[in-house]
């Protein structure tokens, strides 16, 4: 562990452990929220998707700022104010309360704990990004399965506000600690950049030309309302059917599990078969099991169910980083990377509350999934097209450099 680059992934490990974790926990406090103020879950809903297209939209400075000046400072201060976000989460007594925090705070750290250790770790691993990037995403997968079950027994044992006030602080001290651990890697030596990429480079302005930018953008902008839907909506869709607050976490942390085979066999997949494969088998996946979804309700069916979904998730979240520095390179990763996401995080956004819509209205989650899979449906479809990168970087370097408006 001496090794600096070893101590930048742990770093990145512990952030998205922390992150995300805690993200998944906040499904288990909607049952808490409508019993005590009676807020419906389209209004709960429209706060996290407030918190995930802010993301979006912070996530391309974001990139560009790791960029420039380095992970350690751009995740320090995300970190610190994600954790005091729900430190005030637990005092709400409004509606307009919770939605300034989501729309600030949360969406803040949200918005940096992806493009900002993916594309530093893409940049310390230049041979294993696909590997390394599905080890950094096992430690959100190790936040998938923890934190539910402790965020479970801090709500029955002493009420939502304090188990939102001790993760709120928890999480602020574990992603200062992450941030200190990250730094930079060594500038290369000169005339060597292309051959540590593996890969000719674009500048961001010249992303935008490429139709496989495009392609990538509309694709997560496709997938990316399931990965933000289910999860937010799974606990309080299997109470419903039936299951204790308990098991419900469980079925949280069933999905953090399977996301661990997903996101560490796919990370190794993806530098052997190339994004465009993974993409394609990562979807085939989530499909399958929104299909599933829309059909199973005994409980011992549901956590198959989950568990199929669950590697599909991990597995999509391991892709887009090294698919990104597979087609144009490393030279402005986090500025492009950072772009995609704004795409997904758009999406994403609207998935949450039209689900929340869906439920309110029909009393049933069944034709949200339905849209879901249709969906993911159309982005199997957009991944096929997508070239080579092979004829995608020569492209590249034919094309001369739009002028910077």
């Amino acid at each position: 562990m001496g090794n600096p680059r070893y101590i930048v992934l742990l770093g990145a490990c512990l952030t998205q452990f922390t992150v995300i974790g805690m993200l998944f926990s906040f499904g288990l406090f909607l049952p808490s929220f409508e019993a005590e103020f009676g807020w419906s879950r389209t209004f709960l809903s429209t706060c996290s998707a407030l918190a995930f297209f802010v993301m979006g939209v912070l996530a391309m400075p974001g990139g560009r700022l790791s960029d420039a000046l380095g992970p350690r400072i751009v995740l320090a201060c995300t970190g610190t104010l994600y954790g005091i976000g729900f430190v005030l989460m637990s005092q709400v007594n409004a509606q307009w309360q919770l939605l300034v925090i989501f729309g600030t705070l949360i969406g803040l750290g949200l918005s940096s704990h992806d493009v900002v250790t993916l594309s530093t770790i893409a940049r310390w691993f230049p041979r294993r990004r696909g590997i390394m990037s599905g080890v950094v995403k096992v430690g959100t997968a190790f936040g998938q399965v923890a934190l539910p079950p402790i965020a479970a027994l801090l709500i029955v044992t002493y009420g939502w506000r304090t188990a939102l006030f001790v993760l709120g602080i928890t999480a602020s001290v574990l992603l200062l600690i992450a941030a200190l651990s990250m730094q930079r890697p060594p500038a290369p030596a000169a005339g060597t950049s292309n051959i540590m990429t593996g890969a000719s480079f674009v500048e961001a302005r010249q992303a935008p030309v490429a139709r496989v930018f495009w392609t990538l953008c509309a694709t997560q902008f496709l997938f990316f309302p399931t990965l933000m839907s289910v999860p937010l909506h799974l606990a309080v869709h299997v109470i419903d059917l039936g299951m204790t607050q308990t098991l419900a976490a469980t079925m949280l942390s069933v999905i953090g599990a399977a996301s661990i085979a997903g996101r560490l066999t796919m990370g190794a997949l993806v530098d052997r078969i190339g994004g465009k494969m993974a993409y394609t088998i990562c979807l085939l996946v989530l499909l399958v099991s929104l299909a599933a979804l829309t059909l199973i309700t005994a409980h011992g069916g549901l956590f198959v169910v989950v568990a199929i979904y669950g590697f599909g998730h991990g597995a999509l979240f391991v892709v887009v980083s090294p698919t990104v520095a597979e087609y144009f390179g490393m030279r402005a990763h986090g500025a492009i990377f950072g772009t995609v996401l704004f795409f997904g995080t758009l999406g994403g956004s609207l998935g949450p509350i039209l689900t929340g819509w869906v439920f309110d209205s029909f009393g049933s989650y069944t034709p949200a999934f339905i849209t879901l899979a249709l969906s993911a449906a159309i982005a199997l479809v957009l991944v096929r097209t997508l070239p080579s990168p092979k004829s995608e970087r020569l492209n590249a370097q034919a094309s001369p450099t739009p002028p910077a408006p």
